[in-house]
């Protein structure tokens, strides 16, 4: 610090500057602060004395250098005696042995840090430290009793839980981990016991079935053991324990037991009827012993090939068995209770059906023969075998030859070659195909079993013509047509395609018949002149015979030959007509009236005529009609009032009719 001595009138300086040093000196006006509030700590419990906890530590503001102002030492305040405190380091450590979680878990431990030495009138601080004890396994697992007993029905079901026990351990967590296991049973294998990892129990577990009638009480002996153990602390004794289970079995009311798991029964095919092929047998094990009824369960046996009968168990058959058909037949037997129907059992019966000889061995084959027409004598122009649906022990065996009543006159002959086939050999030297062209050879098989079987097989052999090697190359037209037979197939097929074409000529004819019966006049609006109904066209002016306005002018001349006009008539009759006398020119168009008339008062009264026709639709329009009359035969008008000379202008094919009507009155008169 640098001061200067000045005039205070003149501001002038009345001497040089000045340094000056002010040295302060501390006091202790600080007390210590911990760095932490609270302290946490864990120590393992059963530590020994002066195991570190935890050390905590203080500071003070006060100058260190300048006596003992921030000298700090540690004390205890809370805590004793089981923890202590270095008054220099402040470490914390145990003061006291054998201290048990179980017993206490958590400490609050007041430590005081004091300046000045700790002495009289230091500044002081304080904090709190929470110690825990951590479990260590020093505590065995223990049974909360000596003896267990369960009562289990003999019905239980193979591993379901027949009992809990559990076992106390006052550690916690891996420390208080458990294993169960058997060490002892009159039961051997009967029961397992597993470890619930969550709740530390033991389960008992069933392994084999139980049977009251057989054994109806268990002793388990169970020891439990902790599954992580300390070194250090095996002097504390064994940490495991030991109980013991009794198991009491339950009676139930179970279903019949057979004496064995499955049947198997021999039947020969030619078994009579009703005859027993074996019997079953079950019962009742409970103590009550009710009687057992057998039955057949009819699904393994739809054709009720089998019976039973229901009191003693014996097995017989209802119908005659075919061993090629089935050999095996396989049935499930029902045993019920007397007492109780709904207890029922099932067991497997496996039949099955011997063999006996009493099938005739045949040709293994459809065989298709030929020989040459150039054959040679003892030549051998087909092998053949045979097949039987028997089943012998040894294996078959056949013997061939040939009918006796062919072997005087035979053609062919068999040679049996000892090894289940034969030949067929010709006996002459030549065939002609057009003498005959097939021969039939009656081959006899039979088996070397008992009862023997044969049977006579015949053997078709065709008459052909061969190369020099004996190549088939041309047999005649009744063995080719023979051998190209068509199959049934192939016959329905060509039955049924003729069918068709029968049924589609059938349907067309039908469709002509009905287009020719088509009425010609269709509905009202559809109105036509007698020839174009007809489909007559006309021959114009050339052709006289197309249309005889006579026809008109004398009715009663078609009376007798009046045809339908409604529908196309199928045979036309031309009709013949009488001649009549000319009527007067003047009197024509009355003459056409009168017939049209006269036709429509005779359909008016004829209740068999159709409705629609063709002279009725003809009828006089009336004089309003707005389109006119359609035809140039006026039928109501007068000779007079009608004008035909507009047919001459129609052209050639109308001249006749304007001949007829388009004259003047003039050439009308005279």
């Amino acid at each position: 610090m640098n001061d200067l001595a000045i005039n205070r009138f003149t501001n002038e300086a009345l001497e040089g500057e000045s340094e000056f040093i002010i040295k302060i000196h501390d006091i202790n006006d600080n007390e210590p602060r911990f760095t932490k509030d609270p302290y946490i700590a864990t120590v393992p419990e059963m530590s020994e004395i002066g195991t570190s906890v935890i050390q905590v530590t203080a500071t003070d503001a006060d100058d260190a250098t300048y006596g003992n102002s921030a000298r700090v030492v540690y004390s205890i305040l809370e805590g004793q005696p089981y923890f202590s405190v270095d008054p220099e380091t402040g470490l914390i450590k145990t003061a006291l042995p054998g201290m048990d979680r179980e017993v206490k878990e958590h400490y609050q431990v007041v430590i005081q840090a004091k300046d000045m030495a700790g002495q009289m009138g230091g500044l002081s601080g304080t904090t709190t430290v929470s110690i825990t004890l951590s479990d260590v396994n020093d505590n065995p697992p223990r049974f909360t009793k000596s003896l267990y007993d369960f009562k289990v029905p003999e019905s239980t079901e193979l591993g379901s839980a027949v009992g809990v026990i559990r076992a106390n351990d006052a550690d916690i967590n891996a420390n208080a981990e458990m294993d169960y296991r058997i060490i002892g049973s009159d039961g051997p294998g009967m029961f397992d016991i597993s470890t619930n990892k969550s709740t530390q129990e033991g389960v008992i577990v069933l392994r084999k079935p139980l049977d009251f009638e057989r054994k109806r009480q268990y002793s388990l002996r169970i020891q439990v053991d902790n599954v992580h153990v300390s070194p250090r602390f095996f002097s504390m004794g064994p940490f495991r324990d030991e109980a013991t289970v009794k198991i009491q079995v339950e009676d139930v009311d179970e279903p019949p037991v057979f004496e064995r798991s499955s049947y198997v029964m021999e039947v020969k095919e030619d078994a009579a009827r009703n005859t027993a092929i074996g019997s079953v047998s079950a019962s009742d094990p409970d103590g009550v012993r009710s009687p057992v009824r057998y039955s057949i369960d009819r699904r393994t046996d739809m054709d009720r090939v089998f019976n039973i009968h229901a009191g003693n168990g014996s097995v017989f058959i209802l119908r005659q068995l075919d061993r090629e058909e089935s050999a095996w037949h396989n049935i499930s037997i029902i045993a019920t209770e007397f007492n109780n129907p709904r207890q029922i059992s099932r067991v497997p019966v496996y039949i099955r059906v011997l063999d006996i000889n009493d099938n005739a061995p045949t040709f293994a084959t459809n065989y298709e023969t030929f020989v040459c027409e150039n054959a040679k004598a003892n030549q051998r122009i087909q092998t053949v075998s045979a097949t039987d649906p028997d089943e012998p022990v040894g294996g078959h065996r056949f013997f061939f030859s040939l009918a006796h009543e062919a072997s005087g006159k035979a053609n062919f002959s068999v040679r049996d070659n000892k090894d289940n086939t034969a030949w067929i050999l010709t006996r002459r030297n030549s065939y002609n195909s057009l003498q005959k062209s097939t021969y039939l050879v009656p081959v006899v098989i039979s088996d070397g079993e008992f009862p023997m079987q044969s049977s006579t097989n015949t053997l078709t052999v065709r008459v052909c013509t061969c190369d020099r090697e004996g190549n088939m190359k041309l047999c005649n037209a009744e063995a080719l047509t023979g051998r190209a037979g068509l199959s049934t197939g192939a016959l329905v097929a060509i039955l049924l395609c003729v069918i068709i074409l029968l049924m589609i000529v059938v349907l067309f004819a039908a469709l002509r018949r009905q287009r020719k019966k088509e009425p010609l006049i269709i509905s009202k609006e559809d109105v036509r002149d007698n020839v174009v109904s007809y489909n007559d066209e006309g021959g114009g002016e050339e052709d006289t015979q197309a249309f005889d306005i006579g026809t008109l002018r004398n009715p009663e001349a078609i009376e007798e030959s009046k045809q339908r006009r409604d529908i196309v008539p199928e045979t036309f009759y031309p009709p013949v007509r009488r001649p009549a006398p000319p009527p007067a020119r003047d009197n024509n168009n009355g003459d056409v009236r009168d017939f049209i008339n006269q036709r429509l008062q005779e359909n008016d009264s004829d209740p068999t005529a159709p409705p629609y026709d063709s002279l009725a639709t003809y009828a006089y329009e009336g004089n309003g009609s707005v389109a006119e009359s359609l035809s140039s035969l006026e039928s109501v008008t007068t000779e007079g009032d009608q004008d035909y000379n507009y047919l001459s202008e129609w052209g050639p094919r109308f001249k006749k009719l304007a001949d007829m009507y388009g004259g003047d009155d003039s050439d009308r008169d005279s």
